[in-house]
């Protein structure tokens, strides 16, 4: 009886040169090595991901991604890479420049680790494609708790008048009492990547959700994050070395 292959999985890396809030924050030192090396260290160490991909429109940044272990078969337009360049189309151009590259085959799963979360662990994005494999799901993402809710403490204004974003419709006194809500954040997704080419946005067809501790959840976007994701790691570092 011959094994069922396994699933064409391929982990990609989106990471354009222009960064305004932290300048050249892809290949900027985070712990002594450059950010886009953590999200590639942990593509590696999955034991789901066949191939690692980075799409850049930089060749600085492909070179340190290259020295780092991963490819960069292709290098993305400069229409995709601009600040208001939506990352979905990039990552429609990612899948469909590889299919070409391979010869027309075909992948299983689409996976995007971002560069901006480089406290995630392995089990995170494996959770994220292991879900997708597992079920009917379009797209799987992760997620955290929010410390807000929009039922109890997030509001809109209008005019000088403020209201809930979602009114209960019950008092709600407690945010512990309200709804569970949670924020999405960019440790991992993993995709069906026909849906990511015919689909027009995230949500545009089912989604499901990984749910990951606060701790692991940072998102580099700001100085301050890059500082706050520098404190983690140093703590991070002492708890497995305490000596």
């Amino acid at each position: 009886m011959t094994k069922p292959m396994q699933p064409y999985v391929v982990g990609f890396i989106f990471a354009r040169g222009g960064s305004k809030g932290v300048p050249r924050k892809n290949i900027r030192p985070l712990g002594g090595r450059p950010l886009i090396a953590r999200a590639i260290e942990v593509a590696r160490r999955s034991s789901l991901i066949q191939r690692i991909v980075v799409s850049t429109d930089n060749a600085e940044i492909a070179q340190v991604a290259r020295e780092c272990g991963a490819e960069v078969p292709f290098l993305r337009p400069a229409a995709l890479a601009q600040d208001d360049s939506p990352e979905w189309l990039a990552w429609r151009h990612a899948i469909q420049e590889l299919e070409v590259l391979d010869g027309g085959r075909k992948l299983d799963v689409f996976v995007c680790i971002p560069t901006t979360s480089p406290m995630r662990a392995v089990e995170d994005v494996d959770n994220c494609v292991r879900t997708l494999l597992e079920t009917d799901a379009d797209l799987v993402l992760t997620v955290k708790q929010a410390e807000r809710s929009p039922y109890f403490n997030m509001v809109v204004l209008e005019g000088d008048n403020a209201r809930l974003v979602i009114p209960p419709t019950t008092a709600i006194h407690t945010r512990q009492a309200a709804p569970a809500v949670y924020d999405v954040t960019t440790v991992a997704y993993a995709a069906r990547p026909d849906y990511v080419l015919r689909a027009t946005a995230l949500f545009a067809g089912k989604v499901k959700a990984v749910v990951v501790p606060r701790e692991r959840a940072l998102d580099i976007d700001t100085e301050l994050d890059f500082q706050f994701a520098e404190f983690l790691l140093a703590r991070r570092l002492l708890a497995e070395n305490p000596e």
